[in-house]
C-alpha cells in the first residue's frame, strides 16, 4: 500500500499518487510523452537507462518492469556509455572527465543534453515512487 491514497486523476497507480495535483499531473506525463517517445534514442536504450536507474533509486514499482542487463552482455557502445552514465548520475557520483569524454564522443551536445535531461525526469519519477513507497501490487 502507497504512503497516501491513490486520486481519481490518471491511468496508472504512479499518475494516481501525483493526481492529487492535476495541473503538475498534466505537465509531468507531457513531459514523460516527450522523453519517453522522441526519436533521437532507441526505445532499447531509453529501457537500459530506465531500468538501471530503478534498481539505484530503489522504486519497487519500476523494478517490476524489469532487471537491467548485465553491463558485460550489452554490445551497443551507446547503450553501454548511457547506462555508465546513468550509473553514475543514479549513485550521486560527478560524472569525470574521462567518462564525458566517452559521452561527447559517441553523442551529439544535442543527444547529451536529451539523455541528462532523461536520466533526470526518470530519477525523479522514481523517486517520487520509492518515497510514497509505489508498490507493483498497489490496487487502485
Amino acid at each position: 500500500m502507497a504512503r497516501i491514497s491513490f486520486s481519481q486523476e490518471g491511468f496508472s497507480p504512479f499518475q494516481q499518487l501525483l493526481g492529487h495535483n492535476k495541473h503538475i499531473l498534466e505537465k509531468w506525463s507531457s513531459l514523460d510523452d516527450c522523453l519517453f517517445n522522441s526519436p533521437t534514442f532507441p526505445a532499447e536504450l531509453k529501457e537500459e537507462v530506465r531500468r538501471r536507474l530503478a534498481f539505484n533509486n530503489g522504486c519497487h514499482y519500476c523494478m517490476a518492469k524489469g532487471k537491467p542487463s548485465d553491463q558485460n552482455q550489452i554490445t551497443n557502445s551507446k547503450i553501454l556509455i548511457a547506462t555508465e552514465i546513468a550509473d553514475t548520475v543514479s549513485k550521486n557520483h560527478p560524472i569525470t572527465e574521462e567518462s564525458f569524454h566517452k559521452l561527447k564522443m559517441a553523442f551529439t551536445n544535442a543527444e547529451i543534453s536529451e539523455l541528462l535531461a532523461f536520466i533526470c525526469f526518470v530519477t525523479a519519477s522514481q523517486k517520487f515512487g520509492a518515497l510514497l513507497e509505489l508498490q507493483p501490487s498497489c490496487p487502485i
